[in-house]
């Protein structure tokens, strides 16, 4: 496709790359990425290969950053230079600063650090006040960008907890309003935002999300899909956001069958496992499963990778009184054995078919909440990606895991600097599917609203 041709999209607080799969999948390609944390960087730039400017994307570190604080005076100014320089058409400092530039970004997106927002955020955040947790005011530096690239649509994305979250333990003053202000008051545009499950929209989780979109002036009077006036705060009603599903999520087993492999479960039974890695490195079945094609989708054509191969598919060394636990569970409908419970943390055993019930879990950081729906043992990485629809190609950069300060950092401490390994990549992640109903969506909108063939 031609660089003109192409749904452009700058990805902010990229993570793994999520949210940019699903509007890679729906048509957009992103031009700038941004992400802290360099394994997780690592991780997005691994799984980009497409060519701008004749160049490939991850090859030209003038569009990528880390801190997203840079991305202010002269490197934002870069950063407008860069995105010129492909072809994109962006207002100069005087026009987006008075609110009225019109330029051809298609879409800003991001979703800034949950870190506090969310309930196991909370619990990690060792009693510091959310106001004092930098990451906590990173939507303020996404909203400057915006006024500045003024793009046509723009996405905000974080966890439900949001919602209700306080800058201090003792006070009343939520974070929402705060951040609802910010984006709506941006200069032409109008803003709605709603709670969207991702079961709703084809993943296997409950995982509920705040989504916040703001539409460009010329944008939304010329869609039809569009209804501002229906509704002051929901972007679902509004035409904003798409309507989600509920039945359309899939069954675990439909999703995962074809990776349980039999030798694994002899293995874990009898502690027999092998010195170097405990992993599945081919399918062990084929594919049956409609949703099973779909993650065994062909890798980017340039990618040269054998035939079956499998990755990122280990399994934890259980124990034998972690095997006898989880066994328990698995013959006992998930009930923990009293001499296994613990106050951590409850586990659960995955349910092999939802029947009339929606998804009731969400991948987290944290591989060992859920018990496998047929074996003895935690899901591996592989099969934590498939629950946020990363297909089978898509590698993942860094450690498999960690834990305690590692992961969690001690913001009482100053240390805000947090490991981000392979599950908590995944976990932090938008899910695929989810992004690219989203994706999908904006598609339409813009399709409608510039009547140009390649935005349809």
């Amino acid at each position: 496709m031609s660089d003109a041709a192409r749904l452009t999209m700058v990805d902010l607080f990229a993570g793994c790359g999520g949210l940019s799969l699903g509007m890679e999948n729906a048509g957009f390609t992103p031009y700038f990425v941004n992400e802290l944390n360099e394994h997780a960087m690592a991780t997005y730039l691994a799984n980009r290969h497409h060519v701008l400017g004749g160049k490939p994307f991850a090859d030209q570190p003038n569009l990528r950053c880390n801190d997203a604080h840079e991305l202010q005076g002269e490197r934002l100014e870069q950063m407008v230079d860069d995105l010129v320089a492909l072809g994109l058409e962006l207002p100069d400092t005087k026009a987006a600063a008075a609110g009225n530039g019109q330029g051809t970004l298609d879409l800003l997106a991001g979703g800034p650090p949950c870190q506090g927002y969310s309930g196991i955020g909370h619990r990690r955040s060792y009693s510091v006040d959310k106001k004092d947790l930098p990451s906590n005011q990173l939507y303020q530096r996404m909203a400057a960008i915006i006024r500045r690239l003024r793009p046509r649509i723009f996405l905000f994305e974080n966890v439900r907890g949001l919602l209700n979250s306080k800058w201090t333990r003792d006070g009343d003053d939520k974070i929402w309003p705060y951040v609802l202000r910010e984006f709506r008051s941006i200069p032409g545009y109008e803003v709605r935002w709603s709670l969207v499950r991702a079961g709703d929209y084809g993943v296997p989780q409950n995982r509920p999300r705040v989504l916040l979109v703001g539409i460009r002036n010329d944008i939304l009077k010329n869609s039809e899909t569009l209804k501002p006036d229906v509704d002051e705060e929901d972007a679902v009603k509004c035409g904003f956001l798409p309507a989600g599903e509920p039945s359309e999520c899939p069954d675990l087993i439909d999703l995962l069958g074809d990776l349980v492999d039999p030798a694994i479960e002899k293995a874990l039974e009898e502690s027999v496992y092998p010195a170097g890695k405990f992993a599945t490195l081919k399918y062990p079945h084929p594919a049956k499963t409609e949703e099973q094609r779909a993650m065994r989708v062909p890798a980017p054509a340039h990618e040269h990778r054998s035939k079956g191969e499998l990755t990122d598919h280990e399994y934890s060394k259980h124990a034998p009184r972690i095997v006898q636990k989880f066994k328990h569970m698995l013959a006992n409908n998930g009930e923990i054995p009293d001499d296994a419970q613990t106050k951590k943390f409850s586990q659960r055993v995955l349910l092999k078919t939802w029947g009339n019930r929606p998804p009731n879990i969400t991948a987290t950081s944290m591989p060992d909440d859920y018990v496998h729906f047929s074996q003895p043992r935690t899901l591996t990485v592989r099969e934590w990606a498939r629950l946020q629809l990363f297909p089978d190609w898509y590698r993942f950069e860094g450690k498999r895991t960690t834990g305690g300060i590692r992961r969690a950092g001690n913001p009482r401490e100053g240390i805000f600097d947090r490991e981000v390994p392979k599950y908590t990549q995944i976990g932090n992640a938008v899910p695929v599917g989810l992004a690219e109903r989203v994706g999908k969506h904006f598609k339409r909108i813009l399709g409608e609203a510039l009547g140009d063939a390649g935005k349809k």
